[in-house]
């Protein structure tokens, strides 16, 4: 079921109107019900989005950390490395399937409930692979485990939504950005220790916990942010609406529920997404940024651990760190940035703001980006020190968190009222890209070599990322035309 028409379809065309204490017009306008999530306390609202947050870096976690590990799971279970490199990239791909069943069904019961199930199912997936005992077993925990990880993927962008402001959502979504990057970048760091010194079991082992302790917090954490805004709510007076529930009543689990909504409605209208020029094409920018991610990852694992470098595997997370420094760097200039540009430039158009405002920032990530990945493509074709390896990852990560966040924060703003929906299918496309760039990489250095599958790896980077200039140019008329079927149309409409 689509949500109902919010205020911020008009808010754009009004003049007076809440302002925030700095005189910025609140987009969307809040109403004066004091349990409506953007009137919440920020205690409230960064206790709820920084747990979801560190959900979404452990789903990451769990969905990188085989790519350390590809060497002894192939021994193990007498197998190639390739086959092993399935277990990340498989796994990535039902990862992105399983928002299309996590979000309708947010949709249904809730958020809270929701993000507790899936942590409780991640928990269990892992002590599975912990104790499994062949390949197919590992896989299929693997399967399982990305398409039950799945509810702290695309769902988060939609909490960002419910609980701030226009102005703020470029700072939050980098905080969102972060945790994933985090989790891309950090895991193998943290994963290849455990294989070196405990065996990769413990990585399943480690995670298991992990989840367990998220899921202990965010018992008390996490709060319900589905809220029925109507397009009058911020019209009526706060005596008309309940006081403000107590912090026990916040943890319900079913203040979520919603009786009318349809799972089998809701899918059907998301897939019509698919024919959205904009959603397609920000799944395919950020699509390819994470398969030259995963393939990198896993392309050091096969090239580090043998002549001339004869890395241990633990080598392998360190280097690891220096895309977390390029996704860290991202954070403080992204964030920022993004609403810096976004701010400026709908002052310069009388406070009309439009979501192509935020993209050209995009100009960063696409220069530094596919830089960084020829970078190390050209090191390791030439058995070159691997400190240039690492400025290439670099590079990549902070291409990756910067170009992730403009992007998806210009498709929330795009499609505000069902930015939910939007999300699945942006989070799919990506997957799938990943999926299928970071499976054949193997084959592709082998059959094109090094130097030659990096260059077409970087021209293929570049021609996705000039859709970002369509849309800056044409994503309002495309938004426009887009309008006249499927959700927008029945949005637009007031359904």
């Amino acid at each position: 079921m689509l949500e109902k028409p919010v205020q911020e379809l008009s808010d754009i065309e009004l003049v007076e109107g809440k302002r925030s204490k700095k005189g910025l017009l609140l987009r969307p306008q809040p109403s004066n019900d004091p349990n409506d999530p953007l009137n919440w306390p920020y205690l409230e609202k960064y206790s709820t989005y920084l747990t979801v947050c560190f959900f979404a870096f452990l789903g990451l976690v769990n969905s990188s950390n085989f790519t350390v590990s590809i060497v002894p799971v192939a021994a193990e279970f007498h197998t190639t490395t390739t086959k092993a490199g399935y277990l990340t990239s498989i796994q990535l791909l039902f990862m992105g399937l399983g928002n299309l069943f996590w979000m309708p069904m947010m949709r249904i019961i809730g958020k809270r409930p929701v993000y507790l199930a899936s942590l409780l199912l991640l928990v269990a997936t892992n002590i599975w692979g912990y104790f499994a005992h062949s390949y197919g077993s590992l896989l299929a925990s693997r399967v399982l485990g990305g398409f039950f990880s799945a509810a702290a993927d695309a769902t988060v962008p939609s909490v960002v939504a419910d609980l701030f402001y226009f102005h703020e959502r470029g700072h939050c979504m980098m905080m969102f950005h972060t945790a994933i990057s985090g989790g891309v970048f950090l895991g193998p760091l943290i994963n290849a220790y455990i294989v070196q010194y405990a065996g990769w079991r413990w990585m399943c082992g480690f995670m298991a916990i992990a989840a367990s302790a998220t899921f202990v917090v965010g018992l008390f954490t996490i709060h319900e942010t589905a809220y029925q805004r109507d397009i009058v709510s911020f019209d009526r007076p706060e005596s008309e609406y309940r006081p403000k529930r107590n912090w026990l009543a916040g943890l319900s689990l079913t203040s979520g529920y919603d009786p009318q909504a349809s799972f089998w409605g809701w899918l059907r209208s998301t897939l019509v997404l698919l024919a959205y020029p904009p959603v397609v094409f920000v799944g395919l920018t950020i699509g390819v940024f994470v398969g030259w991610n995963i393939s990198i990852q896993l392309t050091s694992s096969r090239t580090f651990t043998v002549a001339p470098y004869h890395w241990k595997i633990h080598s392998l997370g360190l280097l690891s760190i220096s895309g977390f420094v390029g996704a860290v760097i991202s954070f403080f200039i992204g964030g920022k940035l993004i609403d810096f540009v976004a701010t400026r430039m709908t002052a310069r158009k009388g406070g009309h703001a439009e979501p192509e405002y935020r993209l050209p920032a995009m100009v960063f990530p696409a220069i530094i980006g596919p830089m960084g990945v020829l970078t190390f493509g050209l090191v390791i074709a030439n058995k070159k020190s691997y400190w240039g390896a690492a400025v290439g990852f670099a590079m990549l990560g902070f291409g990756l968190t910067a170009a992730s966040n403009v992007v998806v924060t210009y498709v929330v703003d795009a499609y505000r009222p069902i930015s939910g929906e939007v999300l699945v299918i942006v989070f799919v496309v990506r997957n799938v890209m990943a999926c299928i760039l970071s499976l054949y990489i193997a084959d592709w250095i082998k059959v094109e070599g090094v130097k030659k599958a990096f260059g077409e790896m970087v021209a293929i980077q570049y021609a996705i990322l000039s859709l970002s200039a369509v849309l800056y140019f044409f994503g309002k008329r495309i938004r426009a035309f887009t309008g006249r079927f499927g959700p927008m149309k029945k949005v637009l409409r007031g359904n």
